[in-house]
């Protein structure tokens, strides 16, 4: 554990520094390994000559461009190996450079050219050891099997080098989805954002107008019903306030228990509240009904139900002029058939806008469909059918 808690920080090192200085500094190292058999030659062999010890520096001086030039610079080494030993100068011991670049260019260059190196110096080493004097079996073995472990060593390093390339780009490519998830999200939240705060301004907006506008007519032959005209102004106004901060997370009330003072957002059991601010509010009866038994529905689709009628009252209320609308509810194993229906002009001035959009969107979001156009019996109908929490992701897609 202590030497490879050493080891591991030397490695990293090598690895980020600069691979002139460390392949400089490894043909510097050859270079004595070389110089070794130089100047220290064995008893009764041959004797060395500058000759030879000029082709052991050309088995080692060439490896400080042995990653700028792998290939060539394996062929350089390959020659100048066999031509020192052939010079009786004597023979190297070990191809330290040899080695070197066998393993180089089996960790960096083409299929062809490794196997070609590794065939070549397998067979020089052969031919070689032949013209040696008394050479032993376990002299081969030794060269061939160096020969042999530096090719495996250098292609395992390819192979992790590939490994490691492949986890940085995974890492990458995970990065990049992961952004563009984010981004993602944050136009949806955005938009529901706006559809929201389009709902709640244009459903308040639209019943402070009407009340608006009959205040004046009835302020001194109905007092009092003027006084309930501006009392529902003010009430939409502290109502679409409220419901604004909800959405943009400003209202945070911290209760005595430390918990959130956040209200749910409002979902199908505020819609008799919602009919009956509409009826009061705008002169407008409003029906609500319900049909088969309620199932779960996510809250993000909750919500929709809540925003889909409270735009079609809207609607109602600024475009078609009415007397009546009905909401109904219509539950079934599969979807929530949603329909809201009025007796006004028809669908003129309604086919458009963001309005009927965020309709769409909403109902799109949630796995759904949006339907719109004339009543049958005239006036204008809306139908959203929406999925139950059961079929949610299946509609989803």
């Amino acid at each position: 554990m202590r030497v490879q808690h050493w080891f591991a920080p030397v490695v990293a090192r090598l690895r980020t520094a600069n691979p002139y200085a460390v392949d400089s500094a490894l043909a510097a190292l050859v270079l004595f390994a070389v110089s070794l058999q130089w100047l220290f030659p064995d008893e009764g062999g041959d004797p060395l000559r500058w000759q030879g010890w000029l082709l052991g520096a050309g088995t080692a001086v060439p490896l400080a461009w042995r990653r700028a030039a792998p290939f060539a610079t394996a062929w350089v080494v390959s020659a100048a190996t066999p031509a020192m030993a052939v010079y009786h100068s004597p023979p190297p011991d070990v191809m330290y450079g040899g080695l070197v670049v066998l393993y180089t260019v089996t960790a960096r260059c083409l299929p062809w050219q490794r196997r070609l190196m590794l065939a070549g110096w397998l067979a020089g080493v052969s031919v070689v050891m032949q013209h040696k004097e008394h050479a032993q079996p376990f002299e081969y073995a030794f060269h061939l099997l160096s020969l042999l472990c530096a090719y495996g060593f250098g292609s395992l390093a390819r192979v992790q080098r590939a490994y490691t390339a492949a986890l940085e780009d995974r890492a990458r490519r995970l990065e990049r989805e992961r952004a563009a998830d984010t981004a993602r999200a944050m136009a949806q939240e955005r938009a529901r954002i706006a559809r929201d705060m389009h709902d709640i301004l244009a459903h308040a907006v639209s019943l402070m107008v009407v009340q608006a506008e009959a205040g004046p007519v009835v302020v001194r032959s109905d007092p009092e019903r003027a006084e309930a005209a501006f009392d529902a102004i003010a009430g939409a106004g502290r109502d679409a306030m409220a419901q604004l901060r909800r959405i943009l997370g400003v209202l945070k009330e911290e209760q005595r228990d430390g918990s959130s003072g956040h209200r749910p957002q409002p979902g199908v059991a505020a819609l008799p509240g919602l009919v009956r601010q509409v009826g009061e509010s705008a002169g407008l009866r409003v029906g609500l009904r319900t049909g088969g038994d309620p199932r779960p529905l996510p809250p993000d689709t909750e919500v929709a139900v809540f925003r889909v009628v409270q735009e079609a009252l809207t609607n109602t209320v600024k475009h078609a002029h009415a007397r009546a609308a009905t909401v109904e509810l219509d539950w079934t194993e599969d979807e929530l058939v949603l329909t809201v229906t009025d007796d006004g002009r028809g669908p003129a001035g309604t086919v458009g806008g963001h309005g009927l959009i965020g309709l769409r969107e909403r109902a799109a979001s949630c796995g759904g469909t949006t339907q719109t156009g004339r009543g049958p019996g005239g006036g204008f109908r809306v139908v959203v059918r929406l999925p139950v929490a059961t079929d949610r992701q299946a509609a989803l897609g």
